[in-house]
């Protein structure tokens, strides 16, 4: 096998086509800025909206990506684990040959949101593998070190990459879950990444496990093992049985789908009082009769990744406890393609994590 050591990205050239490798320059990082050789990225659903070029607003409407302000050529990549190999002279903190995680939801840093805490938020965003080059290539530049989470030299950078979006989308989300649960469990729609990796750390935090509704049998599957004390397809039978295994209804929903389907769905199994938070886009238009809100006195919520003072949170969850056991798939960086017809398929389960076509010898 020839090794690739000659710095390149993957990047995106047009919407709905295969990414394409190119060879790329070196960063030189100035001021706070560092340069990573990237050892682990994952790959997330979020990268084939990107792809696309649009997430659906339903009925017929779409936002596009480009009205965003995203321009190719584009490397994707928003879950990414690298070694520290340079860095500006302002950077404090990190050394050269640290392993360390990216928090990718980088905000312009003067806004209200940002000044507050809230880069995710931020609406003049810089994200990585989003709005700047991500983690699909041989290396990543980050523009603050302070979105820097340094790991033990003995952590596994595939199990910990996901992480960056699927550990802090899940967390934050059940953080906003979990008041409304009233120490019962929750239930989860979907049992792809991001609701295996909440199943995970469900398990991690010592909460009651959650209930799981997925139409995948193998996913269902997953999530048992995984910890889940029942798991549910979507017929009307199942939802009566989720109705009676809570007592008379969930007191809080996560859909990691975010479908018109997925939604009512979580509608349906709620009691009184109780919250669905959404957090997949898979796209659609929300339509829940509006005196059903009010007379069941339901709450819904949006949940968007989560902010750098969360990942703190995680990142001191997981250095006490450990990993969460999300099952991960690791494949060579050059077969990123292969692994986003896979994911497009629904074949992926948990996640899939990239890794470079070198080994622990620097690309020159």
């Amino acid at each position: 096998m020839t090794l690739d050591t000659r710095p390149h990205q993957f990047q995106m050239v047009a919407n709905g086509a295969a990414l394409v490798r190119a060879e790329v320059e070196m960063p030189q990082p100035k001021g706070t800025e560092v340069t990573l050789r990237v050892l682990a990225a994952g790959v997330c659903h979020t990268d084939l909206h990107l792809i696309d070029g649009f997430f659906d607003l339903g009925r017929g409407k779409r936002i596009s990506m480009a009205d965003r302000g995203i321009r190719m050529p584009h490397t994707l990549g928003h879950e990414s684990v690298g070694e520290v190999i340079a860095m500006g002279p302002d950077v404090e903190g990190i050394t050269v040959g640290q392993r360390v995680l990216a928090y990718p939801w980088i905000g312009c840093g003067a806004c209200e949101r940002c000044v507050s805490g809230e880069d995710h938020l931020c609406p003049n965003p810089r994200f990585l593998g989003v709005f700047r080059s991500g983690g699909f290539g041989t290396h990543l530049h980050v523009p603050e070190a302070r979105f820097l989470f340094p790991l033990t030299p003995d952590t596994d950078p595939a199990r910990a990459a996901p992480l960056a979006c699927a550990g802090i989308t899940a967390y934050s989300a059940l953080t906003r879950a979990r008041a409304h649960a009233n120490g019962g469990p929750v239930v989860i729609i979907g049992a792809g990444g991001l609701g295996l990796m909440c199943l995970a750390l469900i398990k991690l935090m010592g909460l009651p496990p959650a209930i799981v509704i997925e139409p995948n049998e193998e996913k269902r599957n997953a999530a048992l093992e995984l910890g889940a004390s029942a798991a549910f397809g979507t017929s009307a039978e199942d939802a009566l049985g989720i109705i009676e295994t809570t007592h008379g209804g969930a007191a809080a929903v996560i859909d990691f789908v975010g479908s018109p389907a997925s939604v009512e769905r979580g509608a349906s199994v709620l009691r009184k009082g109780a919250k669905l938070v959404i957090v997949g886009m898979f796209g659609g238009e929300l339509s829940i009769p509006i005196p059903t809100l009010v007379l069941r006195a339901l709450s819904v919520e949006g949940s968007y990744v989560g902010s750098p003072a969360e990942m703190r949170e995680l990142m001191t969850l997981v250095a006490a406890k450990g990993l969460p056991a999300l099952p991960v798939t690791r494949r060579p960086l050059s077969e990123v393609n292969a692994v986003l017809d896979a994911m497009r398929a629904g074949e992926v389960i948990g996640r899939t994590v990239l890794t470079p076509d070198f080994t622990s010898k620097e690309p020159q």
